[in-house]
C-alpha cells in the first residue's frame, strides 16, 4: 500500500463526532469497518480501477465513546493521507486448496504493494480535503 499524506487545517482540530459524520456523510465520505472506540476513520472511495484509491481522515476519540449512542463523543482529526492499494489481475496463484485454508488465503497478494497513486488522484484528493475543510469550519469543538 502506498499512502500520501495530504495537510489540512483540520488535522488536530477536535469535533463532535455527530458533528464531522453529519458533516463527512453527504460529501461521500463513509465511516471504514475498521473502527474501534479509540480511533476510526472517514473514508473516500475515489476509484476501484486496478485496485483501490481512497482518501482517508483518520481520527482518535479524545473523551466519550463512538459505540454508545447516548454518548456524545469528541474526536481529534489526525492528517488525512491518500492510500492505493493495487491488487493482481486475475486469479491468486498462491492461494492453498482446502476449506479451511481457504477461509484465510481469500485475498490476493498485492501486485505492487507500493502501488503509486497518480498525480490526477493527489489532485482529488486535495480538492476532496477543501471541501471538508469548508464543511467543518463551523464545526470546531470549543474543546481544542
Amino acid at each position: 500500500m502506498n499512502v500520501i499524506p495530504l495537510s489540512s487545517s483540520i488535522t488536530g482540530e477536535v469535533y463532535a463526532f455527530s458533528d464531522i459524520e453529519q458533516e463527512l456523510h453527504p460529501l461521500g465520505f463513509r465511516l471504514s469497518d475498521n473502527w474501534d472506540y479509540e480511533h476510526g476513520y472517514f473514508d473516500y472511495k475515489i476509484d476501484s480501477q486496478d485496485g483501490y484509491h481512497f482518501l482517508r481522515i483518520p481520527f482518535s476519540v479524545t473523551a466519550g465513546s463512538l459505540d454508545s449512542p447516548y454518548d456524545s463523543s469528541l474526536v481529534r482529526v489526525e492528517e488525512p493521507f491518500l492510500l492505493a492499494h493495487i491488487y493482481q489481475d486475475g486469479l491468486d496463484d498462491h492461494v492453498r486448496e482446502g476449506n479451511f485454508r481457504a477461509a484465510f488465503d481469500q485475498f490476493q497478494e498485492p501486485k505492487d504493494k507500493d502501488g503509486h497513486v497518480p498525480e490526477r488522484y493527489v489532485n482529488i484528493g486535495r480538492e476532496l480535503i477543501e471541501n471538508v475543510e469548508q464543511a467543518l469550519t463551523s464545526k470546531r469543538s470549543e474543546h481544542n
